[in-house]
């Protein structure tokens, strides 16, 4: 696939025109969804992870594997349970023929990975996940291993089932992009769906992207110009969320107990970026921050005690702070 662009203008204009046909590819397969497969792009192309949160059997595992054949890149899946050691997922070395160690790779060697129900494996395990993907690399046995180009992880957790399970820490949380909520399909949507799911239907999907384009769309995101007032506007937001902070809302003051960190500016900044071009447009405006502010914010701010008692969720609270 040609990844020369003459000029970053033309960039934006293939990454838009590309993002709408694999919108249209996901959608052979996947009903639906198209919020969830929008803000997928949003992560991919900003370089980021995404955290899937949903009920069983709304098709997160067949949207992932979907994403990956639509793009052409190795897909990996790693079911996370109690008892799955870090060297299960980094690989380890073992005794060869010849009586010398050689490194075998695990399943984090691939472009993306399926983290099936993070929260089912210890804290050790998660941390090996989460290195990986700050890192982009592993160390086994004191070497270090980079890890394949572009490295996209997309872990999920189910709400609804936590007895026996080991909640990612808020620190951990805000290693990630996104965090994506899952509803239920619409009444016509499922009608759909059953109608695919159980007949004879598996379309043949077409590739859309590579390897080598998603790392040139990556890197023409970050050099997309930003005005001064949609950063200050990012950055005033993420401020908002602090109860302890000068800037902070007095909603904020009032039912969380915890704010966003940095973190949270650059991906609202690296988010509104991607939400632009996707759209063609050439330099994001404040409208694009509001865009993607739930996903990004909504794991990274704690409610207290009063918010929980009074049922207002995270995503209440960043929508009124909006």
């Amino acid at each position: 696939m040609n990844t020369q662009f003459t000029n970053d203008a033309e960039g934006v204009k293939a990454l838009a025109e590309h993002y709408g046909a694999f919108k249209k590819e996901i959608a052979r397969v996947i009903v639906g969804q198209d919020e969830i497969v929008s803000q997928l792009s949003l992560a991919l192309f900003g370089g980021g992870h995404c955290l899937l949160v949903g009920v069983p059997g709304l098709a997160k595992t067949l949207l992932i594997q979907t994403v990956s054949r639509a793009l052409g890149l190795q897909f990996q899946r790693i079911q996370f349970t109690p008892d799955l050691m870090p060297t299960d997922i980094t690989g380890s070395e073992i005794l060869n023929d010849n009586r010398k160690f050689e490194f075998q790779p695990g399943p984090l060697f691939a472009n993306i990975v399926l983290a099936d129900e993070i929260n089912r494996t210890p804290p050790k395990t998660q941390a090996a996940l989460l290195e990986a993907m700050q890192e982009k690399a592993v160390t086994v046995s004191g070497k270090r291993y980079p890890l394949s180009a572009p490295f996209f992880v997309l872990a999920t957790q189910n709400p609804i089932e936590q007895e026996g399970t080991y909640p990612l820490p808020e620190a951990q949380l805000d290693r990630f992009m996104f965090q994506l909520e899952l509803g239920y399909p619409s009444f016509e949507e499922e009608i759909q769906i059953v109608r695919q799911t159980t007949m004879d239907f598996s379309p043949e999907l077409n590739t859309i992207m590579d390897a080598t384009l998603i790392l040139a769309f990556q890197s023409l995101v970050r050099r997309i110009p930003v005005t001064d007032h949609v950063l200050e506007y990012a950055v005033g937001l993420v401020a908002k969320t602090r109860p302890l902070e000068p800037r902070s809302d007095s909603l904020a003051k009032e039912y969380l107990s915890w704010g966003a960190g940095p973190r949270a500016s650059q991906n609202l900044i690296l988010g509104a970026k991607a939400h632009a071009a996707m759209h063609g447009r050439f330099t994001p405006d404040i409208q694009d921050v509001q865009a993607i502010a739930p996903a990004v914010l909504r794991h990274r701010i704690v409610r207290n005690y009063k918010a929980e008692a009074e049922g207002i969720s995270e995503t209440d609270i960043i929508r009124k702070l909006l």
